[in-house]
C-alpha cells in the first residue's frame, strides 16, 4: 500500500508539471495576443510563437520561484535541525530524536532517521565504554588495595616469620591476579581487533583435549575430582592455539567451581560436519537468570566467591569470542547445586591447501 501511494504521488506530480506547463503556455499565448492587438503589432507567425514560448517559460519560472519561496524556509528549517543534531553528537550528546514532518521518502527524512539510529548506537557504545572503564578500575583497585595494605603491615618489625610469609604470599597472589587481569584484557582487546593472528591448520582435536586434561591434572587431583573423558578420534581445521585457550578456560572454571570429590566430564564427538565438545561438572551450578549474562565482560555470578578464587570475569568472554571467530557457537545449561554443562559446536572445516 505504501508503494502504491508513492507511485500515485509521482504520477500526480508529473500531471501537475504538465498542467503547469500548459497553463503557462496558455497564459503566455493570451497575454502576447492581447499585447499584439492592443498596440497593433504586426509580426511573422514564427517569431510570434518564439516570443510566446519565451513568455511561457518566464511565467513558469516565476511560478516555480514563488512556490520555492513558500517552501524554502521549511526545507532550511529541517536542514538546520540536522546540522544542530550533528553538532550535539560531536560534543557527546546522544539524546537525539529528530522528527521532521513531511514525506517519509524525502532524502532529508531518510537522513534524519539515520542520524537518530546513529545517536542510539553511539549512546550504547558510550555506556559500554563507561561500564568497561568502571569494571577495569574496580578490578585493579581491589588487588592494589590488598598489596598496599599488606606491604604496610610488613613494615612492622614485630611480625613473626610465619605472619611475614603469609603476608608475602598474599601480595604474590594479588600480583599474579593483576598480571592475569592485564593479560586477559590485552587478549580480549586483540581478539576483538582485526589484527589478531588467526591461522587455521589441520590437527587432531581429540589429542589436543587429552593433552589439556593431562596438563590440568594437578588441579583436579588436588581436589580429588573424578575426570571422565570420552574423545572420538578425528581432525579439525582451526586455530590450534586459540582453541587451546577455550578448553583451558572452560576446564579451569569447572575445576574451580566443583567441590571436593566431584566429577568433571569431557566429551568429543562428530555430528555431520561439526565437532561437538561437551564439558560438564557436578559443581555449584548457575541460576537461570544468570545464564544469559555469563559471557559478558567482568560478569560474576557470585562476586565474593569469584574474588576469593581469583576470577576476573573475562575468561568466558574470551571463550565466546574465540568460538565466534571460528563460526561456531557455545551453549550452557546449568542447575544450581547440581552442575553446569558447556557445549561448544565448531565446523570441522577443510584443510586450506585442499
Amino acid at each position: 500500500m505504501k508503494k502504491f501511494w508513492h507511485i500515485v504521488r509521482h504520477v500526480l506530480g508529473f500531471i501537475g508539471t504538465i498542467a503547469a506547463l500548459c497553463a503557462s503556455w496558455w497564459a503566455a499565448y493570451y497575454l502576447t495576443d492581447y499585447v499584439y492587438r492592443k498596440f497593433d503589432i504586426q509580426m511573422a507567425e514564427y517569431f510570434r510563437q518564439v516570443l510566446t514560448g519565451l513568455v511561457g517559460i518566464f511565467l513558469l519560472g516565476a511560478v516555480a520561484g514563488i512556490i520555492g519561496r513558500l517552501f524554502h524556509p521549511k526545507r532550511m528549517r529541517g536542514i538546520h535541525m540536522l546540522l544542530d543534531a550533528i553538532r550535539r553528537i560531536s560534543k557527546g550528546d546522544y539524546n537525539i530524536n529528530l522528527n521532521i514532518q513531511g514525506n517519509e521518502d524525502h532524502p532529508i527524512n531518510a537522513l534524519a532517521h539515520s542520524i537518530n539510529n546513529m545517536a542510539v548506537e553511539l549512546g550504547q557504545m558510550e555506556q559500554m565504554r563507561q561500564e568497561f572503564i568502571s569494571n577495569v578500575s574496580h578490578e585493579i583497585q581491589s588487588p592494589l588495595t590488598s598489596i598496599s595494605g599488606f606491604a604496610r603491615a610488613l613494615q612492622n618489625d614485630r611480625l613473626g616469620p610465619e605472619e611475614r610469609a603469609h603476608y608475602l604470599g598474599i601480595i604474590e597472589a594479588e600480583s599474579m591476579r593483576l598480571s592475569k587481569l592485564s593479560d586477559n584484557l590485552l587478549k580480549l582487546t586483540s581478539l576483538e581487533s582485526e589484527h589478531h593472528p588467526f591461522e587455521k591448520k589441520a590437527f587432531r582435536l581429540d589429542k589436543q583435549l587429552r593433552s589439556i586434561v593431562l596438563t590440568c591434572e594437578p588441579q583436579w587431583l588436588e581436589k580429588d575430582l573424578e575426570m571422565a573423558a570420552s574423545l572420538a578420534d578425528f581432525t579439525i581445521v582451526a586455530d590450534e592455539d586459540l582453541l587451546s585457550q577455550v578448553w583451558v578456560n572452560l576446564l579451569h572454571n569447572s575445576i574451580k567451581f566443583t567441590p571436593h570429590a566431584g566429577t568433571i566430564g569431557v566429551q568429543l564427538h562428530r555430528r555431520d560436519d561439526e565437532a561437538v565438545v561437551r564439558i560438564s561438572d557436578s559443581g555449584i551450578g548457575i541460576a537461570a537468570e544468570e545464564l544469559e549474562h555469563i559471557f559478558e565482560r567482568f560478569y560474576k555470578v557470585d562476586k565474593s566467591r569469584n574474588h576469593r578464587l581469583g576470577g576476573s570475569g573475562l575468561g568466558l568472554s574470551i571463550v565466546k569470542k574465540i568460538v565466534e571467530m571460528h563460526q561456531g557457537r557455545i551453549e550452557v545449561a546449568s542447575t544450581p547445586g547440581e552442575g553446569t554443562v558447556f557445549t561448544v559446536v565448531l565446523p570441522i572445516g577443510t584443510h586450506p591447501e585442499t
